[in-house]
């Protein structure tokens, strides 16, 4: 059974790449929405929309903003060191609120043991949102293949201690075209668990060499570093050690091989093959 078209689908993060992806698709489906943001300020112009402010930290706001709600598409919040309160608060006003389905989105591979530090995080969260008894869908993405030229330095170097591992990163579209189809459908999903990659794992030296041969930047190269390299060479940031922490490990993860499994579910949910690396930057040029 699609979703009740009377009744808006609750979406958060709007004003963030993934919801903000998530909310023009169900726009265009012609599907009712409710955007719970931070600042209404930043909220998107969505046709139809109605518009709620609230923190997920805020128990009574974020209460108000889920009245009437059967359907949330949930958003990780932004990475802090309270992340898991927030997302306790949020959820357990969601629950408070009548909330019958959350979309959550998690990461590849979750668990407590996860290599990355907020893998973790995500673990938990999955942990308390089953425990409310509300049905879910979660969406475990792999890092976003967005986000792949953003690891190189302003020297052209991208420096971690990944080794010869292998990450099957995921495309922010694909991703938000995954949620928005379960959204369109959420019976159809309920208590589902999908892995969403891209369609090839790719070592960071074949990372490099792909953004070189984009040309946007000029060449690239893949340094592995030790553990101590990598703690060292980010130190000049100074950032708090969970930071910093989480930085390291996405390498490490690479390294430990958990980010290198492929998935068929995001051609499972859009009907189209997961796209590449090499796909992206041909899009973005």
């Amino acid at each position: 059974m699609t979703h009740a078209s009377t009744v808006p689908i609750a979406v958060t993060g709007a004003t963030g790449g993934v919801g903000g992806r998530v909310a023009r698709l169900l726009q265009d489906a012609g599907l009712p929405q409710r955007l719970i943001v931070r600042d209404a300020s930043r909220a998107p112009q969505i046709d139809g929309a109605e518009l709620a402010v609230a923190t997920y930290s805020d128990a009574a706001a974020a209460r108000a903003a889920l009245e009437g709600i059967d359907l949330l598409f949930m958003v990780s919040a932004a990475e802090n060191a309270d992340r898991l309160a927030e997302h306790r608060a949020f959820i357990e006003a969601a629950r408070a609120s009548g909330v019958g389905h959350v979309v959550y989105t998690s990461f590849f591979g979750a668990s407590p043991e996860s290599t990355f530090t907020l893998g973790r995080d995500h673990a938990a969260t999955e942990r308390m949102l089953r425990d409310t008894g509300m049905s879910f869908t979660f969406l475990r993405d792999n890092l976003y293949t967005d986000f792949l030229p953003m690891l190189a330095g302003e020297d052209g170097v991208i420096r971690g201690p990944a080794g010869d591992g292998r990450l099957s990163s995921v495309l922010r579209d694909d991703v938000a075209e995954c949620a928005a189809a379960v959204l369109r459908d959420p019976g159809a999903h309920a208590g589902a668990t999908y892995d969403l990659t891209g369609p090839t794992a790719l070592g960071l030296t074949e990372v490099a060499a792909a953004l070189t041969a984009d040309g946007s930047r000029g060449p690239i190269e893949y340094v592995d570093e030790t553990l101590d390299e990598a703690y060292a060479s980010r130190a000049v940031y100074g950032a708090p050690r969970w930071q910093v922490d989480a930085w390291v490990s996405t390498y490490t993860a690479i390294a430990s091989g958990e980010l290198a499994g492929i998935s068929p579910d995001v051609e499972r949910l859009t009907g189209h093959p997961a796209r590449s690396l090499d796909d992206f930057l041909a899009a973005t040029r």
